[in-house]
C-alpha cells in the first residue's frame, strides 16, 4: 500500500514540475535595416507603381496570356522540383509528429513461455532400527525438475517532461517543418518565375524569326528587281553581288535562332515535367509577346518581409535553433521515468487468466547525469551558435530580398524608358524605309539606298522586340523580388 502511495506520489509530482520549462523563450527575429523596411516604399521605386498591396497567389495572370497561364499551372502541379519540396514537407511533418508522441508513454506487449529443468532434487526415505546402534539405512534419489511458466502481459514506460526538453524538441521540430512549408511556398516563386522568363523568351525568338525571314523575302524581292535592271542596263554586277550577299547573310542569321528556339521549347518541356519535344506541337507557332499591366502593385519593405517565402522559411529556422538551446539545457537536469508492467503469470495456461496469478509493478526511476564532463555544455554551445549563424542569416536574407527589389525595380522603369526610345527609333526608321522604297520605285535612289534604309527598319524593329521582351522578363523579376506567386499546396501536401 505504501508503494502504491509513492508512486502515485511520484505521478503527481512529475505532472506539477512538468509546466516548467527550461531554455531562452523566442524573442522575435533581429532588427534588420529598420530605415528601410520602416519606409513607407522602396528606394529604387520608379513612376508608374503603386505600394498597394500586390496579390501573392498567380500574379502571371495579370499578363493576359493563357498559355503561359496553362504551363505555370502544369508546373505547379507536376513538376519534379515541387514534388520533391512537397516530399520534404511530408517528411518534416512526420519528424514533428514523432517528436509529439515522445510525450507519450511507451507501451509494449509481451507472451513468453518458460521451460526450466532444475538438475539436483534430492527425494527420498531414512530409517532406524529401534533405538539401537545397528545399521542404518537410507535411501536417496537426486531428480531433475521440470518448470513450465506462462506468462502475459504489458510494460509501459513514461518520462515525464519536468524541465522541458520534450517540448522544447517540438517546438523546434514544428518550426522546422514551417520553415519547410516556407521552402515550398518559394519553390512555387522561383518555378513560375522561371517558366515566365523562359516563356517570354521563346515567344521573343520565335516574333525575331517571322521577322528575320519577312525581311528575307523583301531582300529576294529587291534582288529580283535589281537583276532585271542589270538586265536593262541600269544596274552593275557589283549592286547585284552585294544585295545576294546581304539575302544569304539574312538565311543565316535564322539557323541559331532556330536552335534557341528549340532550347526553349525544350527548358519549358522540362520545367513543366514533361520530356523535351512534348510541347513542340503546342508552341511552335508564333505568338505576340504577353501584355503588360497598366499599374504595378508593389506594396512597401514591411511587406516584403511578411510575403517572402525565403524570409520566412529564415524565421522559422531562427525559432528552431532558438529552441533547441532549450532542448539540450534540459540534458543538465535530472530526468524522471515512471516504469509499469502488468501482466498474468502461470505454470499452466488453463490457468493463466485467473485474478489471483495477476500481478503489477510500478516504480519511479531518477536519473541524473551530472558527471558528463562538459558533453551536455558543448551541447549547448553549439545550440546557441546555431541560433547566432541562423541569426545572421536571417539578416542576410532580408538584406538580399531588399536588395533584389530595388534592383529589379530599377531595372524595370530603366527598361521602360529605355522601350519608349527603340519604339521612336522604329517608327523613324520604318518612315525612312517607306520614302526610299518611294524613291526607288521612281527611279530617283538606288536598290542599296533601299536595302540599306530595310536594313535599318530590320534592326529597329528587332531591338523593339527585344527591348519588350527585356521590359516583361524585368517585369516577371520584379515580381520574383517581390516573394510572389505561391499559394497553399493542393490537398495541404
Amino acid at each position: 500500500m505504501m508503494l502504491h502511495r509513492s508512486y502515485l506520489l511520484a505521478i503527481g509530482s512529475a505532472l506539477v514540475i512538468a509546466g516548467c520549462k527550461v531554455g531562452p523563450n523566442y524573442q522575435g527575429a533581429p532588427k534588420v535595416a529598420p530605415n528601410a523596411t520602416q519606409a513607407s516604399t522602396f528606394t529604387r521605386a520608379p513612376q508608374g507603381v503603386t505600394s498597394t498591396a500586390p496579390v501573392v497567389a498567380k500574379w502571371w495572370e495579370a499578363l493576359g496570356d493563357p498559355e503561359l497561364n496553362q504551363l505555370i499551372g502544369t508546373a505547379l502541379e507536376h513538376s519534379p522540383d515541387i514534388r520533391a519540396a512537397q516530399a520534404r514537407l511530408r517528411a518534416s511533418r512526420a519528424g514533428l509528429r514523432q517528436q509529439q508522441r515522445n510525450r507519450l508513454p511507451k507501451v509494449s506487449g509481451s507472451a513468453a513461455y518458460l521451460r526450466a529443468d532444475i538438475p539436483g532434487i534430492s527425494l527420498g526415505n531414512s530409517s532406524s532400527g529401534n533405538g539401537s546402534s545397528g545399521n542404518n539405512s537410507s535411501s536417496s534419489s537426486a531428480h531433475t525438475l521440470s518448470v513450465d511458466v506462462y506468462n502475459i502481459g504489458f510494460d509501459a514506460t513514461w518520462e515525464a517532461d519536468l524541465f522541458g526538453g520534450t517540448r522544447r524538441a517540438i517546438e523546434a521540430a514544428s518550426a522546422e517543418a514551417a520553415a519547410v512549408n516556407a521552402d515550398l511556398a518559394d519553390t512555387h516563386v522561383q518555378l513560375s518565375a522561371e517558366i515566365a522568363q523562359a516563356y517570354v523568351d521563346l515567344r521573343d525568338e520565335q516574333q525575331r524569326l517571322a521577322l528575320i525571314r519577312k525581311s528575307a523575302d523583301l531582300e529576294e524581292q529587291i534582288l529580283t528587281l535589281t537583276q532585271q535592271r542589270r538586265a536593262q542596263g541600269v544596274a552593275s554586277d557589283l549592286d547585284v553581288e552585294r544585295i545576294r550577299t546581304q539575302v544569304e547573310n539574312t538565311k543565316q542569321t535564322l539557323i541559331p535562332l532556330d536552335a534557341q528556339i528549340s532550347e526553349s521549347l525544350d527548358q519549358l518541356a522540362v520545367l513543366t515535367g514533361k520530356e523535351p519535344g512534348a510541347l513542340d506541337a503546342e508552341l511552335t507557332g508564333a505568338s505576340p509577346l504577353p501584355r503588360l499591366p497598366e499599374t504595378v502593385a508593389i506594396g512597401d519593405p514591411g511587406a516584403l518581409l511578411k510575403q517572402r517565402p525565403d524570409i520566412r522559411a529564415a524565421e522559422w529556422r531562427l525559432v528552431s535553433s532558438n529552441a533547441q538551446i532549450g532542448e539540450h539545457e534540459a540534458e543538465w537536469f535530472p530526468k524522471l521515468t515512471l516504469l509499469g508492467d502488468l501482466g498474468f503469470s502461470s505454470t499452466t495456461p488453463g490457468h493463466l487468466l485467473r485474478s489471483n496469478n495477476f500481478l503489477w509493478v510500478g516504480a519511479p526511476l531518477l536519473q541524473w547525469n551530472g558527471l558528463d564532463f562538459g558533453r551536455t555544455k558543448a551541447k549547448v554551445d553549439q545550440a546557441r551558435a546555431g541560433f547566432q549563424e541562423q541569426s545572421a542569416k536571417y539578416a542576410s536574407t532580408v538584406l538580399g530580398a531588399l536588395r533584389d527589389a530595388n534592383v529589379a525595380l530599377s531595372r524595370y522603369g530603366h527598361q521602360r524608358d529605355n522601350v519608349v526610345s527603340l519604339r521612336n527609333v522604329e517608327e523613324s526608321a520604318t518612315h525612312a524605309a517607306v520614302l526610299t522604297q518611294q524613291r526607288y520605285r521612281a527611279g530617283t535612289t538606288s536598290a542599296l539606298d533601299w536595302l540599306d534604309a530595310e536594313r535599318t527598319r530590320f534592326s529597329a524593329e528587332q531591338n523593339r522586340i527585344a527591348g519588350d521582351a527585356e521590359l516583361i522578363k524585368d517585369y516577371v523579376a520584379l515580381q520574383k523580388s517581390l516573394g510572389l506567386g505561391w499559394q497553399p499546396p493542393a490537398g495541404g501536401a
